[in-house]
């Protein structure tokens, strides 16, 4: 299950909501026996045979009932586990409406859960679906620097180094000027060292799309302006943040104070994509398809390089939503895939066109 279908669907289950507590969640982590799980519901359903309500505890009862006769379906579980969701939806007091989802998630599922609510338990795929571009972090002031990766919520701490740079306040019987002198070179050596360490991190893990800049101070700054690292890497620096810490404090401290500086980088970044898209658009012969039929003849003369798609396109093709389609197809081409937001002005201005659009490698008029 692609994590585009996977977020449709999370939206779909979020928007049920049950009359009373008896929409039923159920996880099967991943290796765990389906027999043990089935025997748990077993035992969950005569607890259930308890609520005082009727009309609640035959809906419980025939959730479960549900579940465990589609659990008989598997011979062992799921590579990456289960995730079932069942209840009577109807809107209607004293209607039965029973549907059940079944879904074999992208990644492992982590918790074994039941769970009976006016909801279904949605976090955990949730958390499958977020975002989880690579961001750099350097957080330094003149004593300690730290550098490390963020993927997902996780910071992965790459170096971190500590300097013998001196305070302001000079030691007794040595000049100003000399004690500033001796200050600024063993400044710039702390700055040069760390610039070094930035560049060979960044420029190894070439994946990292934006890179945050944090620490308290002006040192920060001064280490930007003075270009102690590769344009490249200085290129996916996406501004600098104020932190009260350096260490680990700092690395956390970068990334909450920077959370604005982030979610503009993927806007950015998908509004590049869409300038791009418009500006060849305008050319008499410009690299460009939109609409179905255009991008369906493109894919199959293998002549589209990358395939846009909007995130609230509404057509089926062959039965199939359009994007789960494509997601498919661009594999028999060496197609890449784009999904864009409807949200921004171009994003917007994409969907009027018709919400399917394609960069070609060549020109196929």
């Amino acid at each position: 299950m692609s994590k585009y279908i996977l977020k449709k669907l999370i939206k779909k289950l979020g928007a049920i909501k049950g009359r009373h507590t008896e929409l039923v969640t159920v996880y099967v982590p991943a290796g765990y026996s389906v027999h043990e799980i089935i025997a748990q519901l077993r035992s969950e359903q005569s607890t259930a045979e308890n609520i005082k309500s009727k009309p609640v505890r035959k809906n419980v009862t025939t959730a479960l009932e549900k579940i465990m006769r589609h659990l008989q379906l598997y011979k062992k579980t799921p590579e990456h586990g289960l995730a079932i969701f069942c209840g009577n939806i109807s809107e209607r007091e004293g209607a039965a409406e029973m549907e059940l989802w079944a879904i074999e998630p992208p990644e492992p599922v982590k918790v074994k859960m039941y769970w009976c609510d006016q909801k279904f338990v949605l976090e955990p795929l949730e958390e499958m679906v977020k975002e989880r571009e690579i961001y750099g972090i350097i957080n330094l002031d003149k004593s300690e620097a730290d550098i490390a990766l963020l993927v997902g919520k996780k910071i992965n701490s790459i170096a971190h180094f500590e300097s013998i740079v001196p305070g302001k306040t000079r030691a007794g019987g040595q000049s100003s000027a000399r004690f500033s002198r001796i200050r600024e070179g063993l400044l710039n050596d702390w700055l040069k060292k760390v610039g070094e360490a930035a560049n060979r991190v960044f420029e190894e893990h070439s994946e990292v799309i934006g890179i945050l800049l944090g620490g308290p101070g002006p040192i920060k700054d001064y280490f930007l302006k003075e270009e102690y690292v590769h344009a490249s890497v200085r290129n996916k620096i996406l501004g600098t943040v104020d932190t009260s810490y350096t260490g680990e404090h700092g690395l956390h401290e970068t990334i909450e104070r920077g959370e604005d500086l982030i979610k503009e980088a993927g806007v950015t970044k998908e509004k590049n994509i869409l300038q791009k898209f418009f500006n060849e658009l305008q050319k008499p012969h410009g690299l460009v398809a939109y609409g179905l039929a255009e991008v369906r003849k493109a894919l199959e003369l293998g002549a589209a390089d990358i395939l846009i798609l909007s995130d609230s396109l509404d057509i089926k093709i062959g039965g199939k939503d359009a994007i789960e389609y494509f997601e498919e197809e661009v594999k028999r081409y060496g197609t890449s895939i784009a999904v864009v937001s409807a949200d921004t002005r171009e994003g917007s201005q994409f969907l009027q066109l018709g919400g399917i659009g394609a960069m070609l490698r060549y020109n196929i008029s």
